[in-house]
Formats: C-alpha cells, sequence, structure tokens
C-alpha cells in the first residue's frame, strides 16, 4: 500500500511556489476521515468484492476430499478475515502521519502548471504544491472533483507477486473540491475545462477554455 507521500514518484508534496495572478482560487473546505473513509471503502469494494471469493474457494477446497461442515466454517473465517484485513488498509490511511495534510481545512489555488493546498492563514505563505504530473485521473460526481495521486513506483527488484499485491490492492489517495467552495460558477467552470485540457476528465465538446 502506497502512503501519500510516496505516491507520483518524486517524494510526494513539493515545496509551494507563488501561483499565477490568474489562478483559480477556491473557499477553504476540509474533507473528514470520515468521509474519506466512506467515499473509499465504497470505491474499493466495488473493484475488490471478486477478490473475496478466493479465500472462500480455497476454504472450501478440502471439503472435496473430505466432506464436513468446519470447511464451510473455516472458509467463512478466511472470508471475514480477508474483508477486515483490506478493510484496515482504508482505514489506516486516515491514521498515518503523512496523510494528515490531506484532512485539514484547506484553500486551493490552481493554475496552468501547479496545484497549491493552503493549509494555513494565506498571509502566512505556508502552502503545500502539487504539480499537475503527481495526479493520475480525475472524477467528476454530481456536487464534487475528486483528483486521485499517482500511486507511488514500487521499489526495484520486488518479486512479481508482490509487484502484483501492491497493485491490485492499493488505496486510493485523493482530493476532494466541492462544487460549492469555487467563488463563482465560471471560476468551476474554467477549472473543469483545465482538467480536461490535462486529460485527467474525458474531452467535451463546448468546454469552457483556460
Amino acid at each position: 500500500m502506497n502512503q501519500p507521500n510516496q505516491r507520483g514518484g518524486s517524494g510526494g508534496f513539493r515545496q509551494a511556489q507563488q501561483a499565477s495572478p490568474l489562478a483559480i482560487r477556491t473557499k477553504k473546505t476540509q474533507l473528514t476521515t470520515d468521509a474519506y473513509t466512506k467515499m473509499v471503502m465504497g470505491e474499493v469494494w466495488k473493484k475488490d468484492w471478486p477478490y473475496a471469493l478466493i479465500p472462500f474457494v480455497l476454504g472450501l477446497l478440502p471439503a472435496l476430499f473430505l466432506p464436513s461442515w468446519w470447511w464451510i466454517a473455516l472458509a467463512v473465517v478466511l472470508t471475514i478475515l480477508f474483508v477486515l484485513f483490506r478493510s484496515a488498509q482504508v482505514t489506516g490511511i486516515t491514521q498515518m502521519e503523512q496523510s494528515k495534510p490531506l484532512f485539514e481545512r484547506m484553500a486551493f489555488e490552481m493554475d496552468n502548471k501547479q496545484l497549491l493546498l493552503r493549509v494555513g492563514p494565506e498571509k502566512e505563505g505556508k502552502a503545500m504544491q502539487l504539480t499537475w504530473d503527481l495526479i493520475d485521473r480525475a472524477r467528476r460526481d454530481p456536487d464534487a472533483y475528486l483528483l486521485y495521486l499517482k500511486p507511488g513506483t514500487p521499489p526495484a527488484g520486488l518479486a512479481a507477486w508482490r509487484l502484483w499485491l501492491a497493485r491490485t490492492f492499493d488505496v486510493p489517495v485523493f482530493l476532494h473540491l466541492p462544487f460549492k467552495i469555487f467563488n463563482a460558477d465560471n471560476d468551476r467552470k474554467l477549472f473543469e475545462a483545465l482538467l480536461r485540457r490535462k486529460n485527467l476528465l474525458p474531452a467535451e465538446a463546448g468546454a469552457a477554455t483556460v
């Protein structure tokens, strides 16, 4: 499982620079750990539910040679353990020190080069920088945009089966930008056009230009 500061293959958040005077600026927002867990848990199990069948089938295999109700109990226990382990991966993200910046109250500043996350009073100049190459994809929900950070690069020489596990059971980490934090609907449309220009959202005919 990749930690937030291991994503993007470049060490995670970078030292902030000043945004362009024409940058899109938002109001402050905060993604709570409960909201993140709820969203990610649904996303993870929508994708991973077939893998829960693997421990169930493995637990039942001995029943082919020695029929017993105990094998059904074993299959159920193995499946529950898998579900608990996978769910713990999701909730574990919210407990890590490296993840805390994702759940602070912050405002965003976006231009063509970077995305700034301002987590304190603007006059203090404290901000974290994400260049667009660290964003893997975006999703447009009915009331918000989700920007997913790229998974980290696995260590060199990792065994093939461990590489498969790392890629298959990665936990999504994203930034949550509700529509309501944009100061004007035109700012939101400009931001969406920027995402399409960066190929993070599908191209759309008649989209605004930045």
